[in-house]
């Protein structure tokens, strides 16, 4: 192997790339398509690099092989991790907080009290490789990632005050004697007559090996909370393949509210079978040939 044959310094910048193309994939995708932040993903990507060196195979080509939803899932797993090795405490555990999807990937056994006991070890190995490996193979990555960055938080500033300008309210003569002013007069633009779909939908997961099925799920939140799902879209595989996440399209925002009961993520048991549910939260994307399409059957590979 590259690394193995020759000392860092004698290893050219291409040469140290092409060893780590999947790395820099997967790094892509998670701040170029997925548009999460490119300093904390460093640290996710570690972690995933950490976890292969102590045992667990081929993490980062099994989680390439998933579509885009299912790595941004990864990715908060992965961030709930770091945050065990880091703060050294289980506030996440006693939240009822879990990482079932990176349990289904993995061989072997793995949870957020793994992380919490091997928390020093993993704290070291996961900083050597930031440095070592992260910084020099994905440096260019990031810094391209927090200039595109950059640039669009302008652009969206300059164009929200463009609105802002654009859009001001017009008092007809005599308005503000009657008591009315700019401020609470109704205008067409800024109301909404319905919530927008991403904003009243859950993102649910399950667990590999313990199949549920639409029916399923249905019949658990119809009986539980009443007519409360408007549409539910169950991830599209092969006939002999699973399902892992769906997404459920409830009829009213506050309906998510009561189903979460005020927290982040929520576990229930269907039928025996442990799913997790938490509020959607739709992501920026930006197609790229060299990312996976995000109607992929997911394929572990074990």
């Amino acid at each position: 192997m590259l690394k193995m044959m020759f000392p860092p310094s004698f290893v050219s910048q291409e040469e140290f790339n092409i060893f780590h193309t999947i790395d820099r994939l997967l790094y892509t995708l998670l701040v170029i398509n997925l548009w999460r932040d490119p300093v904390e993903s460093i640290r996710v990507i570690a972690l995933w690099l950490w976890l292969e060196r102590v045992g667990f195979k081929n993490v980062v080509q099994k989680i390439l092989s998933l579509p885009y939803i299912l790595i941004n899932e990864l990715a908060d797993d992965a961030v709930a991790c770091l945050n065990i090795i880091n703060n050294n405490q289980l506030a996440s555990l006693s939240e009822g907080i879990d990482i079932p999807l990176m349990q289904s990937l993995m061989e072997g056994d793995l949870s957020l009290q793994f992380f919490y006991e091997n928390r020093l070890i993993a704290a070291q190995g996961i900083v050597r490789i930031v440095n070592e490996v992260c910084m020099r193979a994905l440096r260019d990555i990031m810094q391209h990632a927090i200039e595109r960055n950059a640039a669009q938080s302008l652009a969206d500033s300059q164009r929200q005050q463009a609105m802002s300008q654009t859009l001001q309210p017009m008092v007809l003569p005599g308005l503000s004697q009657m008591g009315f002013s700019p401020g609470n007069v109704g205008l067409p633009w800024t109301q909404e007559n319905e919530v927008p779909p991403d904003d009243r939908t859950m993102f649910v997961t399950f667990s590999k090996g313990y199949p549920v099925y639409e029916w399923e799920v249905r019949e658990f939140f119809t009986r539980a909370y009443g007519d409360c799902i408007e549409s539910l879209h169950m991830q599209e595989v092969l006939p002999d393949e699973q399902s892992l996440f769906a997404r459920i399209v409830c009829h009213s925002a506050s309906a998510i509210e009561v189903i979460l009961n005020g927290m982040s993520k929520t576990k229930f048991t269907i039928n025996g079978k442990h799913v997790w549910a938490r509020k959607f939260e739709p992501k920026r994307l930006k197609p790229s040939p060299t990312a996976p399409p995000m109607n992929l059957p997911v394929s572990f590979g074990f």
